[in-house]
């Protein structure tokens, strides 16, 4: 699950991480008093107004703006709120946006000619150590990926006691090689440990600051002047307060859809729709496709416990989405028994609507059964013949996936 930078800052702030003033609007009208209000402390206004979306990519685009007067942030709102954000981290059509965060802008010190003093912090897992990490780095700012694939050397990595967390001492010798000093040494240390905190209590999979900043003047302080969470969607039942964060217009329908019924699903952009039982399985299908020159239309994984009525509803999805042209069913049996998907089918195809009112598959629908209870699936789907024409059997994995690529053409 993702949230909202603007939900992130908040989070942020009640971790004791200091971040600048904002406000969240929705509509151009509201622009302008926002941008009074977070900029009334200041003797030179100046603020920035910033898409509210899940992507990144949003400066590049223009979807990040600094405006020095109401006049600026009401002209900057209204092409936020009337343009779609298109950005390498969108789809091609690009995203509605819907809230703009408006925040005082912070004078950033400078590091040198041409250089600010910006960096990029963020605790994840790491998979091949199975450790959390914190991540560090001199290069913040939106070339931060850039920067990991070019330079590696320039992103320094300090894993996280599994049980303790990340100590004091580690975000000390972090910071100084991240070239701090004095105040500014101790309060990014004080960050790093209260991010790695936050990390672990919320669950998250993902907790970044980019960038990091210290400001400028005499009094400069470090400060988080953006936020980006992501969070292990398994241990959501254990914070509502992170579940109310979420923003269904945000997901994509189907997924959401399928995550009620227990199906993890991921739509893909190709024509051959997958039902697979095992996430193991499930990429080995798409990859047997691909290898047939068919292309995967999605990730559907029916688990190992699901039921005819969840077996039903992954069709409903599967075939909701206009571009599919062909449904590989692919199930090897343990827990999962052949006779529930089998008869899953059947009901799928005797209950679906297709778009001129009609009901039934008419999509080629190719099935491999294998495993427990195989026999009595046979018979069941046999015995539907009649009623799902489209539908024909694979002896095997390798010729499933041949007779559907075939099949769409």
């Amino acid at each position: 699950m993702k949230i909202y930078e603007y939900q992130g800052r908040d989070l942020l702030h009640a971790f004791g991480v200091p971040v600048p003033a904002g406000q969240v609007i929705e509509s151009v009208e509201s622009a302008a008093q926002a941008f009074k209000q977070v900029t009334a402390s200041q003797a030179a206004p100046l603020a920035v107004i910033k898409a509210q979306v899940h992507a990144g990519g949003r400066g590049k685009a223009g979807f990040v703006k600094l405006v020095k007067t109401a006049a600026e942030a009401e002209a900057a709102a209204r092409f936020m709120f009337t343009n779609r954000m298109k950005s390498p981290q969108t789809p091609p059509e690009g995203l509605e946006v819907t809230k703009l965060l408006v925040a005082a802008a912070v004078d950033i010190a400078d590091r040198g000619p041409g250089a600010k003093e910006e960096f990029y912090l963020a605790v994840t897992t790491d998979r091949k150590t199975r450790r959390n990490v914190l991540i560090a780095s001199r290069e913040g700012g939106v070339e931060i990926e850039q920067v990991a694939h070019d330079r590696p050397d320039a992103i320094i990595k300090e894993a996280l006691h599994p049980i303790l967390g990340l100590q004091p001492f580690q975000a000390r010798t972090v910071a100084a090689r991240l070239g701090l000093k004095g105040k500014h040494l101790n309060q990014a240390a004080d960050v790093m440990v209260k991010l790695s905190k936050l990390y672990i209590e919320k669950d998250c999979t993902l907790a970044e600051i980019n960038p990091l900043v210290i400001t400028a003047g005499g009094d400069g302080r470090v400060m988080a002047i953006d936020a980006k969470f992501s969070f292990d969607d398994n241990g959501l039942f254990r914070h509502p307060d992170i579940t109310s964060l979420a923003d269904q217009k945000e997901e994509n329908p189907a997924e959401a859809r399928a995550t009620k019924f227990g199906l993890t699903y991921i739509a893909l952009d190709g024509s051959i729709g997958c039902l697979v039982n095992g996430a193991g399985l499930a990429m080995a299908t798409m990859d047997i496709i691909k290898l047939h020159g068919g292309e995967p239309a999605n990730f559907l994984d029916v688990g190992g416990s699901a039921t005819e009525e969840a077996v039903t509803e992954a069709f409903n999805i599967i075939l909701g989405d206009p571009a599919v042209k062909g449904v590989l069913v692919n199930i090897f049996g343990g827990i999962m028994r052949c006779d529930v998907i089998a008869q899953g089918i059947v009901n799928a195809a005797t209950k679906f609507k297709n778009a001129d009112g009609s009901v039934g598959f008419k999509v080629p629908l190719v099935v491999r059964l294998e495993g427990t209870n195989v026999e009595a699936g046979r018979k069941l789907l046999e015995a539907a013949r009649a009623k799902i024409p489209t539908m024909q059997a694979g002896t095997d994995l390798a010729d499933a996936a041949k007779k559907v690529c075939v099949a769409v053409g």
